[in-house]
């Protein structure tokens, strides 16, 4: 499974769908990033490939980031992706 995650403005949680296949998510991603970059489409609907009937819809305005992973299938002490301010 790979992870499409969303930071969005004054949210500490963030919105996250899931793909199966790699190129569906780097789909995605870039659709993302194209629209923060235009700010076209204004509403962007999203859906997961995992959890099934899980909808969102967002305001494209109100994203702040967009990262793409691998979600790990192994159980474990794995750190979350992205930057950490812990050494």
């Amino acid at each position: 499974m790979y992870v499409i995650e969303l930071t969005l403005r004054m949210s500490p949680i963030p919105v996250s769908v899931q793909r199966k296949e790699p190129s569906d998510a780097e789909a995605l991603y870039q659709e993302i990033r194209q629209a923060i970059d235009h700010g076209q489409p204004r509403l962007l609907d999203l859906t997961c490939e995992k959890v099934e009937g899980k909808k969102a819809a967002l305001l494209i305005s109100e994203v702040l980031a967009v990262q793409l992973y691998e979600k790990a299938s192994a159980a474990g002490g794995s750190k979350r992706p992205g930057f950490s301010l812990e050494s």
